[in-house]
């Protein structure tokens, strides 16, 4: 450093950070405002004059210079105050805009301030700030509850424990444990397989202990809870793949599948179908992932709780009924004549005697609506995406059904149908009422009668969002591609449709309609084959069915499976089910 050299700080900064810190204050604020009311009203103001030696008051109008000055100069008073440190009024160095001279009247002041008679009003605290009175109130891992007692938990779980040899459960023990977790009896298998109980065989106090703990702490609902028991590491949410090992322990040990133990070859087949219905229901957004708020506003869990109370499987009709899984497949095995578990446009076209239009089934397999890389490349369905086909077909109300159709409709993808589309797919339904002798109505009336049942927002295309909104979409969407059920619309009245479309609360659906029906006919027609081969026993049958014992079944009279006969040259074992989640 040379010498005689003088550091000399930056002086304006800190005389802007002191003035800041003065005007901050609530009584400077305070006094600021009423002073400028009293001057705004020109009323008279008494305060002393900021002289040691005069203590005579002055009069302030908002005329008067002088009183301008002396106000500015009680202004600037409480820069100083006797509260603050004294290093603060000395410690400005020279060289600044207040001078030492100026300094002094500031002081003069302060000491002779003995004389105001200008009382300043009583600050009122401040109230707190919005953001910190806005309640936190979004939960990705659900809503934190009451305090829980996460020690009492554990304790219940180690007690459990200490009743399997050596601390440690096995996949048969895990029911137990799940009670203990309070915890509905069909996650034992979740549980397990999310401790580590695959690789050993068992799972020991210690870990699950430590497994369950971090999920009581980071999971506050049930459907956390599962999304976090079934996901992979670093996801946070369910792929297909994921429900296999949930699904095979329900099928392992449910009472209503006790007879799919003797014919384990259908186990892929029957968690496919239930998968695909999982995701059909639950998956809202189409991406092939479920997400907790989605399994948190379906009612999947509800329905793996109820797993424990009933013991018939069938009444579980929304996810797990096997009466369905069997109508799915007997359906999908008719029309797979090659019988390798993929069905092509001309396959799918025989489906209720070329009832579906040729035009809507390009479209199924353009890849509107499918998933698997087989059917763009090759152009084959796979069984899981027919289970979605069916499902859509039977059941045209529901929201994933009206999503399905739409999507094969809208030709461009510009999200809404416009009057080329309708057409588009109306001739083909011309041409088959003409080879009918059926004289079709034309495109102009249709679209009337169309436009007068969806009530669009804008005439001039329809949306996803006007098909929700209407209750006959089923209506709609069968006079354009499915030739049976537009004349089986046409042959009812207007009103009885009105009322069909009004009835939304109705306890049983279209597709829980069609699955009962559909079995009835596949029950009559396997009794009719054994009255006709006189009690021939197939080498393989799906089910034996005792309908006046509510469908039981009773696998010891004859074995599982009963499909045509060429069955028997396919070796089902050479099927591997991960191909249907591709």
């Amino acid at each position: 450093m040379l010498a005689g050299k003088v550091l000399q700080p930056v002086l304006k900064m800190k005389v802007d950070e002191l003035f800041l810190c003065w005007l901050s204050q609530p009584t400077t604020q305070s006094m600021l405002k009423d002073c400028l009311r009293r001057i705004k009203n020109e009323e008279k103001t008494e305060i002393g004059s900021g002289d040691a030696g005069d203590s005579e008051p002055l009069i302030f109008t908002k005329k008067t210079s002088k009183s301008k000055q002396s106000m500015l100069d009680n202004l600037i008073s409480p820069l100083v105050t006797p509260s603050s440190p004294p290093h603060l009024s000395t410690a400005l160095p020279l060289g600044t805009s207040t001078s030492p001279r100026n300094l002094s009247n500031i002081r003069g002041i302060r000491r002779s301030a003995g004389t105001r008679t200008v009382q300043t009003k009583k600050e009122e605290p401040l109230p707190p700030s919005l953001s910190q009175t806005i309640p936190t109130f979004y939960f990705p891992r659900g809503c934190p509850k009451e305090k829980v007692n996460i020690d009492a938990v554990i304790a219940k779980i180690e007690r459990t424990f200490s009743q399997f040899p050596n601390e440690r459960a096995r996949l048969e023990d895990m029911g137990k444990v799940a009670k203990a977790c309070e915890c509905p009896l069909y996650w034992k298998g979740p549980l397990f397989y999310c401790a580590g109980g695959e690789r050993t065989g068992c799972v020991s106090v210690h870990k699950f202990v430590a497994m369950w703990r971090k999920i009581l702490q980071t999971c506050h609902d049930d459907a956390a809870k599962f999304v976090h028991l079934l996901m992979n590491p670093g996801c946070n949410y369910l792929v297909q793949e994921d429900f296999i090992p949930f699904l095979q322990d329900v099928v392992n040990s449910h009472p209503g599948l006790s007879f799919l133990k003797e014919a384990s070859e259908f186990h892929s087949r029957y968690i496919t179908t239930v998968i695909q219905r999982i995701f059909y229901t639950v998956n809202r957004s189409w991406s092939g992932r479920i997400t907790c708020n989605e399994l948190r506003k379906s009612s999947f869990l509800q329905n793996v709780a109820l797993l424990e109370e009933e013991a018939d499987i069938n009444q579980l009709t929304e996810y797990f009924s096997y009466e369905h899984f069997y109508v799915i497949y007997c359906k999908f095995w008719e029309l797979d004549t090659d019988h390798d578990l993929y069905i092509d446009p001309k396959d799918l076209a025989r489906h209720n005697d070329h009832a579906i239009s040729n035009r809507m089934i390009e479209r199924i397999f353009s890849g509107a609506v499918t998933r698997g890389k087989k059917a763009q490349k090759e152009g084959k369905l796979s069984y899981a995406d027919f289970v979605w086909f069916l499902i859509s077909e039977e059941d045209k109300k529901t929201p994933t059904s009206i999503e399905y159709w739409f999507r094969c409709m809208d030709l461009d993808g510009d999200g809404a149908l416009s009057m080329y589309e309708l057409e588009y797919f109306y001739e083909e339904q011309c041409q088959k009422l003409d080879n009918m002798a059926i004289e079709p109505l034309p495109f102009e009336d249709c679209l009337c009668q169309m436009l007068d049942l969806v009530k669009p927002q804008c005439d001039e295309k329809i949306t996803l969002h006007d098909l929700k909104k209407c209750k006959l979409a089923n209506v709609f969407f069968d006079t354009f591609f499915n030739i049976e059920k537009y004349l089986d619309h046409e042959q009812k009245d207007q009103f009885s449709m009105l009322r069909d479309g009004e009835n939304e609360s109705q306890e049983i659906s279209d597709w829980e309609k069609y699955a009962a029906e559909e079995y009835d006919i596949l029950v009559a027609e396997e009794a009719a084959t054994d009255q006709w081969n006189d009690g021939y026993e197939a080498e393989l049958n799906p089910v034996d069915h005792q309908k006046a014992n509510v469908l039981k079944f009773q696998m010891e009279k004859r074995p599982f499976f009963e499909m045509p006969s060429h069955l028997a040259d396919v070796d089902l074992d050479d099927y591997d089910y991960e191909e249907d989640f591709e």
